[in-house]
């Protein structure tokens, strides 16, 4: 009746002024309904109260569940930092869990927002209890900066890396969210020791056994699960609208195309344009570009030990830019730079295919995906058990740098993981912080694959020359043996210096044993001052492929950033020595004398020296 008689004495104002009053109402509420759902102050929560949620357990479908508040942890994560201890039910969860993948449901009380399903209390639990973040403290810690880059890797780490060396390095942090006395095996009475961040499932879709075995080992106790996905029909319906609502399943994909990674959650809160996740990190990296994705749930898989969503993720509806201590953080419209990336391989059983991707453009992960993606070329079509042979060759475009030239030969048991760390090795070196912002356009690479050995092993060098002098051009012959092969044998022209005297060494080496015969060590990370300069040192790395000839004398001398110095006096050979660190100063046994090398069709392995006395002219 009241409602009846306002609009009734409305109806009686002239109607210039009833039409100024509306727009004056609706530019009034206009801010509001901008500004979304109000949101519940944490110091109003009371244990007893019932809070309701949303998240999606099947599909694209919002379903409510209901959370019995328990109470206020306050500073339990963090200094400020506090959760909101509930008890859930409703769907699945009476016998499930807490599930992997609610991380980011959000959770309100009388229609006022109240924060993200987040945290989780340790493993086997009867109940699925969970700690709730507040929508306040996820706001606050999401708002858009940058940051310098941030992975490095370490001046003593040798080109190429090894994969082992490669996820050492490139390894996502372990956010301190996950490392709590429940991840560590601490005792300590009460449930706040035990809260950790729900786990984040990690959709994984054509990487090889080898490829998810490395990614296991890259997240050793990190709050992040791997589990099978794929880009499915439902992941692209679902991709159907560009708009988020808070329950809405959402991805962040690392890797799209022929491979597929992605870590998925649930959104808490959208406002415009920007959208709040997780209620926990994803790694915690801070400043981040990476590509925000609907999200499809297959299934809950039930466990006693981890319940999770199956899910994989659609298209790319906009930008994440922020991965903090109490949210993910993201922009709605056009995706983030990615770098493309593709892979022919071409095998002596007569396959041949080419496989498309875009990888994350991040100093962090950029190495690690990529490694894991070309991995799984050569591995899911070429047997993992066994020797192998893959020859490599490509290209690594940089902008305003030119690019990387890629081009290597490695066989043996494990020669897939050594050729898919060195194709990557360049994208490590352009990671370290102080080389600047390097952009990398995009990967081409082609490689061929063999499922038999290919090498050459050295077993005699020789000069055909009765007598030697300084000035004289000969001729070294190399005896090579095949593997389960006969001999064949390599020759190569040198020119012994004018200069030299006494007696000198012949070395027939490969690229690793090479390298105290060389003056210089081209494969320390640590010299590079500049992208230009990564380049070159790239491009001088010693080849697996190659027959290196050295002639070298004993004359002793020093290597000041790659450059030779033989022959010095005993007082400067001392100074330099003496400030090793600040000269970057390499001390050398012996001083080359000359350098010589040629390119072969299968790998070279072993090494031998022959001594040649010089006859004086």
């Amino acid at each position: 009746m009241h409602s009846t008689r306002r609009s009734g004495s409305l109806s009686n104002l002239p109607l210039r002024l009833a039409l100024a009053v509306a727009g004056l109402g609706a530019l009034l509420l206009a801010p509001m309904r901008a500004q979304g759902p109000a949101f519940y102050p944490v110091d109003a929560v009371q244990p007893g109260m019932v809070a309701h949620g949303t998240t999606v357990f099947v599909g694209d479908t919002r379903e409510p569940f209901t959370a019995h508040i328990l109470g206020v942890l306050k500073n339990v994560i963090g200094p400020g930092r506090d959760l909101i201890l509930a008890r859930l039910e409703g769907g699945p969860l009476a016998q499930t869990g807490v599930i992997a993948g609610m991380s980011g449901s959000p959770v309100f009380i009388d229609g006022k927002l109240l924060g993200a399903v987040s945290y989780s209390l340790g493993t086997f639990q009867k109940e699925p209890i969970a700690g709730i973040t507040p929508i306040r403290e996820m706001i606050d810690a999401a708002t858009p900066a940058r940051a310098p880059l941030r992975a490095r890797v370490e001046g003593g780490e040798r080109l190429p890396l090894s994969p082992e060396g490669l996820v050492r390095a490139f390894a996502p942090p372990v956010s301190s969210a996950a490392l709590t006395p429940a991840a560590t095996g601490t005792a300590v009475d009460g449930y706040v020791p035990l809260l950790r961040p729900i786990a984040t499932p990690l959709s994984v879709a054509g990487l090889s056994p080898d490829a998810v075995r490395y990614l296991q080992s890259a997240f050793p106790t990190a709050a992040v699960t791997p589990l099978t996905g794929a880009r499915g029909a439902g992941a692209q319906a679902a991709a159907g609208s560009a708009r988020f609502v808070g329950g809405d399943a959402i991805g962040v994909a690392l890797v799209d195309g022929d491979f597929a990674l992605s870590a998925v959650g649930t959104v808490t809160h959208v406002d415009g344009d920007r959208v709040y996740a997780f209620g926990h990190p994803l790694f915690n990296l801070g400043p981040v570009d990476m590509p925000m994705t609907r999200a499809w749930v297959h299934t809950v898989l039930p466990s006693l030990l981890s319940s999770t969503k199956l899910a994989t993720t659609g298209a790319t509806v906009g930008t994440l830019q922020q991965d903090r201590f109490t949210a993910i953080a993201g922009t709605l419209g056009p995706g983030p730079r990615t770098i493309p990336m593709t892979v022919a391989l071409t095998s002596e059983r007569g396959i041949a295919r080419t496989f498309s991707f875009r990888v994350a453009d991040d100093q962090q992960f950029t190495p690690l995906l990529s490694f894991l993606s070309v991995l799984s070329v050569m591995q899911a079509y070429e047997r993992e058990v066994g020797g192998a042979t893959y020859s490599v060759k490509g290209r690594i475009e940089i902008a305003g740098h030119g690019g990387f030239t890629l081009d290597d030969t490695f066989t043996g048991d494990n020669a897939a993981g050594f050729a898919g760390s060195y194709v990557v090795t360049p994208l490590a070196l352009l990671a370290r912080s102080d080389l600047g912002d390097a952009k990398v356009d995009r990967l081409d690479l082609s490689i061929t694959a063999s499922e038999t050995p290919r090498s050459y092993a050295i077993e005699r060098a020789w000069i055909d020359a009765a007598r030697v002098r300084p000035g004289d051009r000969v001729t070294v012959s190399v005896g090579l043996r095949e593997y389960r092969g006969g001999e064949t044998i390599r020759r190569v022209p040198i020119e012994i210096p004018s200069h030299a005297r006494g007696s000198v060494t012949l070395v027939v080496a490969d690229a690793t044993r090479v390298g105290p015969f060389d003056g210089r060590d081209v494969r320390l990370v640590g010299g590079a001052r500049s992208i230009d300069q990564v380049v070159r040192i790239f491009d001088g790395l010693r080849r697996n492929h190659r027959l290196y000839v050295r002639l070298v004398s004993t004359d002793t001398g020093v290597a000041i950033n790659g450059e030779t110095l033989p022959g010095l006096p005993g007082s400067v050979l001392g100074v330099l020595e003496a400030d090793r660190a600040g000269a970057n100063a390499l001390p050398l046994r012996v001083a080359p004398l000359g350098a010589w090398d040629t390119p072969l069709d299968r790998v070279v392995t072993g090494s031998r020296q022959v001594v040649i006395p010089l006859d004086a002219r």
